[in-house]
C-alpha cells in the first residue's frame, strides 16, 4: 500500500556550499534536510553510495551547469520507504545524470526520485556491491547500445581496459559472446571480471593498430571503446576495421587531427557518450537492460574493500580519494 500522506524525513545530506578551487579544497559539510516526496516519487533510505569521479569535477567547476549548494552522488543503493502503492519495502538501486549535479542527491541519508528511475537490487548483491554498478555500467552500456551491442564473432577493443568503465564494457562485450582486446599504458594483466580470455596490449610496448590487424587477421577491430579520449584517438581510429564503431567518452585535449578521407573510405562510426545528460528515469531504462547479465552472474559488481567505504561524516576523504589516483571503488554509508 501506499501511503495517502507523503511521509517527511529529517535527512542527514552531505552539502557542497559552493565550488571549490581543486579536489584538496572540497570542503563538504552535514546537514538535515527535510525530505518529501511527490506523487510519482519514491522515498528512497540510502544504503550505500558511490563517488565517482564526476562528483569531483562538479565540486571543482568544471561542470558548468553545476548548481551550489546541493548534495552530491549518482549511484546509490537503498530501500523504498515511501511511494506508490506496490513500491514501499522493495530493494532498488540506480544512477543518474541530473541527480547531485542539477539537483541534490545520494550522499545523504534519504533520496527522493522518480518511481520509473528505480531499478530492483539484483539478488545476491549486496548495498555496497549494487551502489558501485551506477555510473560504469551505464556509460559502458549506452555506449553498447548507441554504437550497436556487440555481436558473437565482433572484436571488442577497449582502451583503458583496467578502469572502471572499461572493466564494465568488457563484462558486457564477453557476456554478449564478442571477442575483446584490451590496451594498457603500461605492461599489466586485465584485473576485472570477464566471461572470456581477454588479450592484453602493452600501449609502452608495441604498435597498437598494427598489433590489433595481427590478432585479427588483418580485419581490425569491429567497436572501439576508447575510454581515454585524445591520447588514443590517432590508434583507434587506425584499429578500425570497415564500418567500425568508436565510442568516445573522455577528452584530455580537446582538439585531434582527424583523417576525413579514411574516415569515410572505412565507413565508420564514431560516437560520443555522456551520461551526465541523461535523466533518471532514461539511466534506469539502461540498467534494466543490465539486469539479466547480473541474475546471470555473467555480470558481477566491483569488489569493495572495506577501507574505501566512508561515513557521511567522512566525505572529504572519499572525495579525495577518488579525486587521487585510487583504483578503488570508493562507496559513502550512513
Amino acid at each position: 500500500m501506499s501511503s495517502a500522506d507523503p511521509k517527511t524525513v529529517e535527512a542527514r545530506c552531505v552539502r557542497l556550499i559552493a565550488k571549490a578551487e581543486n579536489a584538496a579544497a572540497v570542503a563538504p559539510v552535514v546537514e538535515h534536510h527535510t525530505l518529501t516526496r511527490g506523487p510519482n516519487d519514491l522515498l528512497i533510505e540510502i544504503k550505500a553510495a558511490a563517488v565517482n569521479p564526476s562528483d569531483i569535477k562538479a565540486a571543482t567547476g568544471l561542470m558548468p551547469y553545476a548548481v551550489f549548494p546541493r548534495t552530491p552522488g549518482r549511484d546509490y543503493a537503498g530501500v523504498v520507504i515511501d511511494g506508490p502503492a506496490g513500491t514501499i519495502g522493495r530493494d532498488v538501486f540506480g544512477s543518474s545524470g541530473d541527480l547531485g549535479i542539477r539537483r541534490d542527491g545520494t550522499h545523504a541519508s534519504h533520496l527522493v526520485v522518480e518511481a520509473d528511475a528505480v531499478v530492483e537490487k539484483p539478488k545476491g548483491l549486496s548495498w555496497e556491491e549494487a551502489a558501485g554498478i551506477g555510473v560504469p555500467f551505464v556509460t559502458a552500456m549506452e555506449g553498447f547500445r548507441r554504437a550497436g551491442v556487440p555481436k558473437p564473432g565482433e572484436t571488442v577493443l577497449v582502451f583503458g581496459v583496467n578502469g572502471k568503465v572499461g572493466q564494465a564494457a568488457v563484462q558486457i562485450a564477453t557476456w554478449q559472446g564478442a571477442r575483446v582486446i584490451g590496451v594498457v599504458r603500461k605492461a599489466e594483466a586485465y584485473a576485472g571480471h570477464a566471461n572470456a580470455p581477454i588479450e592484453v596490449i602493452d600501449a609502452s610496448a608495441a604498435d597498437i593498430a598494427a598489433r590489433v590487424r595481427e590478432l585479427t587477421g588483418g580485419k581490425g577491430a569491429d567497436i572501439v571503446f576508447n575510454t581515454v579520449g585524445d591520447p588514443y584517438f590517432q590508434a583507434a581510429h587506425k584499429s578500425l576495421a570497415l564500418r567500425g564503431r568508436q565510442i568516445l567518452i573522455a577528452a584530455i585535449d580537446r582538439i585531434v587531427q582527424f583523417n576525413i578521407l579514411e574516415f569515410y573510405r572505412g565507413q565508420h562510426t564514431y560516437v560520443g557518450i555522456d551520461t551526465l545528460g541523461l535523466s533518471s528515469a532514461a539511466t534506469g531504462a539502461v540498467l534494466r537492460d543490465l539486469g539479466p547479465g547480473f541474475a546471470s552472474g555473467h555480470l558481477r559488481p566491483f569488489p569493495i574493500k572495506a577501507s574505501a567505504i566512508y561515513p557521511l561524516e567522512r566525505a572529504k576523504e572519499a572525495y579525495v580519494a577518488v579525486a587521487g589516483s585510487s583504483r578503488d571503488r570508493v562507496i559513502l554509508k550512513p
